[in-house]
């Protein structure tokens, strides 16, 4: 997927600084990127300012990425961003070649950054912005949450080749990802969402300003656009909008959407297949009502399948998503998620062994239950180093027990005769039958003895992907 955040980032300072500041994004996934071709590009171009991306699971890379361009240009101000520095902010300003780092939303506090290094204001008052100063930390809290998203610039899809990103649901060779609002309504436990200060509550942009920046797409060509919006559908009179906005412009694309099964109904979804939605991803988790109201999913299976069937009348395709070895969950609860995952005969299902991540409801339960028994992510950020292995909810199941089940998942789903024989009389091109065959094989050869030695200690033997 192309990096949202950083072309916001970049178009933010080229649209009200260009005139004086030259901009560039590097993006080293696609390309995938040695340390020594990054050192390379690094020696070859002189900065002042390098912002990095900063997910937990990608730490280590992000870390020795800064040390190289540090090497390089001592000069160069480092500046982090992303969600593991607002979970972590007093971890990650104390690493070495970090200089700065802004916790929320960045689009306002990298151009105050900017003024800031000018010397125009302080960086005291740049918003969400924590650096280290005589002998202690300086922490302006975290950046307030932007409201009017209208305002905020398209992310510059201009700085990247949009050919190197595709996706393997996609229908052709080239896709992009799209954001058009921020933030969830809904409480469940597994997410961060709830209990962020940058991320809750729900905010949009209109349909006029989502239907303008599907237009720029199809001018660089762009036909296929998956939005990566945590619940799209919330607001159902914004999406009947946006529809009529496609239709009246007659934008030739097709657009896949992540949602709720409480906020769709089969109207809308009739409307959303004329104007053009090829998908729907639904996080539906768990196989019964039991396991739904634990996990604050506000919803029911029955509420589930009347949704993934008006989304099949409407001849929508739906991606069903299911998480395995939650708190309680038993192999009961997990063959109920078997039985419901070829219930809703969805075109796909993932299926993900579920790992308590940091700031989430669920891991802080599992710190003060001691199921979890000591704060890894904590400790992780503090000491990042290959060999760390993610924590899996052990409660009722061993690590190796829930690869075992996660495999058993996926090919009780997806090595039914039917199911292949199906998925072969939709496919529409040869990229997306090679995309897919690949993806049957590696379902087809998944070990669970092999896949249970994987953890980040394998990471150094690996080509890095710095993000």
């Amino acid at each position: 997927n192309p990096p949202l955040g950083v072309l916001s980032l970049a178009a933010s300072v080229k649209q009200a600084m260009g005139d004086h500041h030259h901009v560039e994004v590097l993006d080293c996934q696609p390309q995938q990127l040695s340390y020594e071709e990054i050192e390379a590009y690094f020696k070859d171009n002189d900065w002042d300012v390098v912002g990095i991306t900063a997910m937990t699971f990608t730490l280590i890379d992000v870390l020795m990425t800064a040390r190289i361009i540090k090497q390089i240009q001592p000069q160069c101000k480092i500046i982090l961003g992303g969600p593991h520095v607002h979970i972590y902010p007093d971890e990650t300003i104390k690493k070495e070649h970090v200089d700065y780092i802004i916790q929320g939303e960045g689009e306002i506090a990298i151009l105050q950054f900017m003024e800031a290094l000018e010397e125009i204001r302080p960086f005291s008052k740049v918003s969400g912005i924590v650096y280290e100063e005589g002998g202690g930390i300086i922490n302006a809290g975290i950046a307030p949450k932007i409201d009017a998203l209208d305002s905020v610039p398209y992310p510059d899809r201009t700085f990247l080749p949009v050919t190197s990103y595709n996706s393997l649901l996609g229908r052709g060779n080239v896709v992009t990802t799209m954001f058009t609002s921020r933030g969830c309504p809904y409480k469940c436990t597994f997410c961060d969402r709830p209990m962020s200060p940058t991320i809750s509550g729900f905010r949009w942009r209109s349909a006029k300003n989502v239907a303008d920046e599907m237009e720029e797409c199809v001018h660089l060509g762009i036909s296929e656009i998956i939005i990566y919006d945590d619940t799209f559908s919330v607001r159902k009179d914004r999406v009947y909008e946006l529809c009529e906005e496609i239709l009246s412009r007659k934008l030739k694309i097709t657009w896949d959407v992540r949602a709720h099964v409480n906020t769709l109904d089969a109207s809308l979804l009739k409307v959303m297949k004329k104007a053009g939605c090829d998908r729907i991803h639904y996080g539906v988790e768990v196989g019964n009502d039991r396991m739904m109201k634990l996990i604050k999913k506000n919803t029911t299976i029955r509420r589930v399948k009347e949704t993934f069937r008006d989304t099949r009348n409407a001849g929508i395709e739906a991606l069903a998503y299911f998480i395995v070895g939650q708190q309680t969950e038993t192999r009961s609860d997990i063959d109920d998620t078997i039985k419901l995952a070829k219930d809703l005969r969805p075109d796909y299902c993932h299926f993900t062994i579920f790992c308590p991540y940091p700031a989430t409801e669920i891991y802080e339960t599992g710190l003060s239950q001691g199921i979890i028994k000591e704060d890894v992510w904590r400790n992780f950020s503090e000491n990042p180093k290959p060999g760390f292995e993610i924590p899996v909810w052990e409660e009722n199941f061993t690590r190796e027990e829930l690869y075992e089940l996660v495999v058993k998942c996926y090919k009780s789903f997806y090595t039914r005769p039917s199911y292949m024989l199906q998925r072969l009389s939709r496919i529409r091109s040869i990229g997306e039958l090679k995309r897919k065959a690949k993806a049957g094989l590696e379902v087809l050869l998944l070990d669970p003895k092999k896949v249970a030695t994987l953890d980040l200690s394998k990471a150094k033997k690996m080509k890095p992907n710095p993000s």
